[in-house]
Parts: structure tokens; sequence; C-alpha cells
């Protein structure tokens, strides 16, 4: 196991983290104070979320050129313009040059998506799962760091809200690109149970442990996304819960995502990936029955919690299982796939987050998942004995 390279994905993980929440904490503050018309708001995230999913495939095909190190530290420069770009439409109070600086920022965050291939290329296959789960832990930090940059970082620059925040973060990019060039190696370990072929993209794809990996993936994203998108919507608008409460349930929420790594990797290892995804599915409709009950605040910080929870399970152990179908020379076209089709879902569930909520309200938001939920459990027991999870689990 390359202990450093880890070492260098979860910094980097935790600074990437801190961006992230900071600029999806700020992005709708700072969109209703540069436009008159507070219906696009929120429309700079959106199209941070939309840039993500449509850089995901060329993230991969750059990474495949240049490699890992190159790839993300050229990444992180992209997040410093970006930053920079955001605080030069704060003092010029620009609303379409910020949507242009969330739309950059997406870029970097399609590269953050896959430290954790790098991750699982850093070490053996049976160690896949918790190398995973170790670098998203770099995200509680990022939980913990973000909400006091966004507040502190507000006055920093006299006369430009939140510019202060903007260049802390250009700071903390700059310091990432220095990280990634310490990151070596990153290849498959000497693995004798890898497949050592380089099949057609097609052949990869037809794989049912492939289509369960990436549905398990898909839906734990884009399920997350749809709800916690639209949960701020619900209980600070609509049910006129406080912004206090509203942000207590969304840090609760982002611990619930990340805190699980702790333990989610080793269980995987132990119990197997289809039986932790199951798990995972299992939590995310959980979410939707706590979530039925009511809409005080206990509520949604329960539904919440568990979304997190059920997202970690199902995310991480997606890609564990996705990387047990694929080569070396397989590993790049396999992961823009997936990549592509999970973040093409989360940026669907984005946009569609607020207009559920406009027509149908919370309660059929909740029931969305169920269906989508219960075919997840039933492919996982129908792929549970497959012989490429047997083989690769009992090495």
């Amino acid at each position: 196991m390359r202990n450093g390279n880890l070492v260098v994905l979860v910094l980097c993980q935790l600074i990437s983290a801190t961006g992230s929440i900071v600029f999806v904490t700020l992005g709708g503050i700072i969109g209703s104070t540069l436009t008159s018309n507070p219906a696009w708001a929120t429309l700079p995230v959106s199209m941070m979320v939309i840039s993500v999913a449509a850089t995901t495939v060329p993230a991969t095909i750059l990474m495949r050129k240049v490699g890992r190190s190159r790839g993300f530290a050229m990444a992180s420069l992209s997040a410093v313009v970006a930053v920079l770009v955001a605080s030069k439409a704060l003092s010029s109070s620009s609303f379409g040059l910020f949507i242009v600086a969330t739309m950059l920022f997406g870029i970097n965050f399609a590269f953050t998506h896959q430290y954790r291939y790098a991750a699982a290329e850093s070490v053996s296959s049976r160690h896949t799962a918790r190398a995973i789960s170790f670098v998203l832990l770099g995200a509680i930090g990022g939980a913990f760091l973000g909400p006091e940059l966004a507040i502190r970082g507000q006055a920093w620059v006299d006369g430009v809200p939140y510019a202060g925040s903007m260049y802390a973060l250009a700071v903390l990019y700059c310091l990432q690109a220095l990280l990634f060039l310490r990151l070596r190696g990153v290849e498959f370990a000497d693995d004798h149970d890898k497949l050592h072929t380089d099949r057609p993209l097609g052949d990869i794809v037809r794989q049912r442990v492939f289509l369960v990996a990436v549905l398990g993936s898909l839906a734990g994203y884009g399920l997350m996304t749809l709800v916690m998108t639209a949960t701020p919507i619900s209980m600070h608008l609509n049910d006129g819960h406080t912004l206090e409460q509203t942000a207590g349930v969304i840090r609760a929420h982002v611990l619930g995502m990340y805190l699980p790594s702790l333990v989610s990797g080793f269980l995987i290892e132990r119990l197997g990936v289809a039986r932790m995804m199951f798990v995972g599915a299992l939590t995310l409709l959980a979410t939707s029955v706590v979530g039925l009950q009511g809409q005080a605040v206990l509520h949604y910080w329960w539904a919440l919690v568990l979304l997190g929870v059920g997202w970690n399970f199902l995310y991480v152990g997606g890609t564990t299982m996705l990387t047990y179908t694929y080569s070396v020379a397989e590993r790049f076209r396999a992961q823009a796939v997936n990549e592509f089709l999970v973040f093409g879902t989360a940026a669907t569930a984005s946009l569609l987050a607020g207009t559920v909520m406009h027509y149908f309200g919370w309660r059929m938001l909740m029931l969305v998942p169920i269906p989508i939920l219960v075919i997840v459990c039933f492919v996982l027991l129908f792929v549970r004995r497959d012989k490429m999870l047997q083989r690769t689990e009992t090495a």
C-alpha cells in the first residue's frame, strides 16, 4: 500500500471539500445579491453541477495522457483561476462573471471525484475499499473548515463581501497543486487477481457487475443530490425553520456522508461489496420512511443523516465494485463512462429538485427514491454470487 499517495490524496480531498462547501454555501447567497430576479439565485450552483458532468470525460482523457499527478495539479490551478474570477465578479457585481467562475470551479470538482480512483490504483485489490473510504475522510475536515471560511472570510476585504473567502481558497488550491506533485507511481499495485486485458469499451460496459456498480453509484449520488438540494428550500422557505437550523441539518448530512468512511472500507472487506451496497440502499429507503413521517427539524435531521450514510455505502461500494471490472489498460475508459453517467444524473437531479418541490412538495420528493432503490436492491441480490466478486473478495 502506497501510504504516501493516500496521505497526499486525503489532504487534497480536505482542500477540495472546503472549496466545494464554500461555493455551495455561498453560491445562492451571492447569486441573490448579484441578480434582481430571485428565481435565478441558485443558477450559479446549478451551472457548477452541470460543468462537473460535462467535464468528467475530458478530465479522464487528460489524465490518461499526462498522468494522475499532473492532471490533478492542473485542475487545482483551474480552481485558483475560478476563485480569482469569482472575487472579480464580487468586486464588479457581475452575475454573469460569477456564473463563469462557478463553471470553472466545476472543472476542478470533476477531477476531485477521481481521487478515489487514484487511491484504488495505489493499493492491491483486497485493500481497494479501505483506500477509497480513507481518502473520503478528508472531506470531514472540509465540513468544518468550509463553513468557517465562508463565514469569517466575508469581512476580510473591505467593501467586497466574501472576496476574502475566495482569496483564502486561492491559497489553499495553490498548496493543493504543490501537494499533487508529490503523488508518485499511481498505477495498479502488482496484483495477481487483476484483469490483464484490453477489451473494447462495449465489452467492458456489458458486464453485469459493471452495470450494477454504475447503477449503485448513480442511484446513490443522484438521489442524495436530489434530496440534499431540495432540503433548504423545504426547510427554510416552505416550512419556516430558521437558517441556523437548516445549516445544522446540512452539516449533519455532510458528516453522515463522510464519517462512515472510518468503517465502510473495513466492512466491505469483511462482508463483501454487494452486501454493503444493499445496506446502503436500505438506508436510503429509511430516509424516505423518516421523511414521510413529518417535517419538523428532527425529521429533517434524521432523514438527512440517513441520506448521507446510505450515500457513503452505495458510493464507496459502487466504486469498489467498478474496480473489479477492468484492467489497467481499460481503466480510463471504464471510469469515464461511470463518471459521466453518475454526475450527469447528479446534475439532472440538482436541476429537478426545485421543480419537484415547487409543483409537488416534500412528500412527493420522499416517494421518488423508493422504486429506484427497490430496483437497486433487486439487482444486487441478482449479482451477489457473481464469480467476479467472489474471486476478488476472497483473494
